[in-house]
C-alpha cells in the first residue's frame, strides 16, 4: 500500500512539475535553470545523506542513482547557463 501511495505522489508531482514548467515563457527558462542549480546542490546533499543512512541493498542502489541524477542535473544546468551567458556576450 505504501508503494502505491508513493507512486501516486510521484506521478502527481511529475504531472504538476510539467504543467508548471510548460507555463513558463521560454525567455525565463535559462535564468530559472541557473537559479535551480543551487537546488540541485541541495539535492546532491540529500541523496548523499540517503546513501549514508541506507540499510538494505535496494535503498543503497536507489541512493546511488539519485546521486548520479542529481550530479548530471547540476552539471547540465551549469553548462546550459554558461552557454546562455556566452550567447549574450557576443
Amino acid at each position: 500500500m505504501d508503494a502505491l501511495f508513493n507512486l501516486i505522489v510521484f506521478a502527481v508531482a511529475a504531472w504538476l512539475g510539467y504543467i508548471v514548467i510548460s507555463e513558463v515563457p521560454s525567455l525565463l527558462h535559462t535564468p530559472l535553470m541557473s537559479g535551480t542549480n543551487a537546488i540541485s546542490g541541495v539535492t546532491i546533499l540529500g541523496s548523499l545523506v540517503s546513501a549514508a543512512l541506507a540499510v538494505n541493498l535496494g535503498s543503497k542502489i536507489l541512493a546511488f542513482v539519485a546521486i548520479i541524477f542529481a550530479c548530471v542535473n547540476l552539471v547540465g544546468g551549469f553548462l546550459v547557463t554558461d552557454r546562455m551567458l556566452r550567447m549574450f556576450k557576443n
